[in-house]
């Protein structure tokens, strides 16, 4: 699985280019999202559009990104597919991050 980084004004979006975050990956995913976001201030939005599977490895390595990040950083998630937003909702997670549509509204939604 590849993960890349960009920035946009104050926010930096990481691009996951893999279709599934699984037991397989979960562990290299979550060092990836630490490696791309360790020397960065700001919030940290992650862009899930290639994404069409997630187990609960998956949505752990996740959760440990998004505490990486620290308390004055927040990770929000943007273009999930039905199926990974269906996994938020059912494991009420969608109540923990912040979730766009798009990575447009997430960055419109950011006012940047």
């Amino acid at each position: 699985m590849q993960l890349s980084a960009r920035q946009f004004g104050p926010f930096h979006v990481v691009d996951i280019a893999g279709p599934r975050i699984d037991a397989a990956v979960a562990i290299a995913f979550k060092d990836s999202v630490r490696d791309l976001t360790d020397d960065i201030d700001g919030d940290v939005i992650l862009n899930l559009g290639a994404v069409d599977f997630i187990d609960s490895s998956g949505l752990g390595a996740i959760v440990a990104a998004m505490k990486q990040l620290g308390p004055d950083r927040r990770l929000h998630l943007a273009c999930l597919s039905p199926a990974v937003e269906k996994v938020f909702r059912l494991t009420r997670m969608d109540s923990v991050f912040t979730i766009h549509r798009s990575l447009d509204a997430a960055l419109g939604d950011h006012g940047a």
